[in-house]
């Protein structure tokens, strides 16, 4: 069972979720989307979203420092223990925090807003549950790392998730973590199993463009010469370099 928990199961989900993106992308590209339901209630959503998606970010990078960078790097740079302990936990708290908040915000409106809830689909909720799992794990994690420093997930888990990569997974390392360790390592590889299947895959679209985009210049209808033609484009505007030759 250890060797399909630890050492099997995260290469069949990385499988899956490579193969499925590709597969979701090729075939269904109109259904490649979050099925916003912005225009049944955005109160409650300008408040939960931010707070759900930045303290996403803050976990995405703290899980990146926390399994990806060594101990023995941090340790050759003068980071001791007890300045890393100090300084994930608090960052984990507040990003665990946020997503807390966020989720809850999220699921009660999705629940209590009948529009809303209409358009969720039994996908959505199965995909609520996991992802609702994952975060609780992760926060006994950051909470039980803060209360007791009994168990180094540095010396555990980190070296576990990097002996993935090297395709030598080192069982041991796992099967010999606390319980809530495995399964938020489980639970967050299921995750990214069913991940191509799920309104999760919009992460994929974000639009990075927009902050590189030239601004749009709006014009009254009474910025227009006498002979009917619009008036060319103030001398600061962006225009494109075939524009400019012309």
């Amino acid at each position: 069972m250890n060797t399909f928990l630890w050492a099997v199961f995260p290469y069949l989900a990385m499988a899956v979720f490579v193969v499925g993106i590709i597969w979701r992308y090729r075939y269904d590209k109109f259904g490649w989307t979050t099925r916003s339901s912005q225009l049944y209630e955005s109160r409650l959503l300008r408040i939960g979203s931010p707070l759900f998606h930045y303290g996403i970010l803050m976990a995405v990078v703290g899980h990146v420092m926390g399994l990806v960078i060594p101990k023995s790097w941090t340790d050759a740079i003068g980071i001791d223990q007890h300045s890393y302990h100090l300084i994930a936990v608090i960052g984990g708290l507040v990003a665990g925090v946020m997503i807390c908040v966020g989720f809850a915000i999220l699921v009660f409106r999705r629940r209590t807003v009948k529009t809303v809830f209409n358009a969720t689909t039994v996908n959505d909720k199965a995909m609520y549950l996991v992802l609702g799992v994952t975060i609780l794990f992760g926060m006994w994690n950051t909470i039980s790392t803060l209360i007791s420093d009994e168990y180094n997930y540095r010396e555990g888990v980190s070296p576990w998730f990097r002996s993935i990569f090297t395709f030598q997974p080192q069982v041991d390392l796992m099967a010999a973590a606390p319980f809530q360790f495995q399964a938020h390592a489980f639970i967050a590889f299921l995750l990214i199993l069913i991940w191509p299947f799920t309104r999760l895959v919009h992460v994929f679209s974000a639009p990075f463009q927009y902050i590189f985009r030239p601004y749009v210049v709006y014009r009254s209808k009474g910025e227009v010469s006498r002979g009917g033609a619009t008036p060319h484009a103030p001398a600061d505007t962006w225009r494109s370099p075939t524009a400019r030759r012309r």
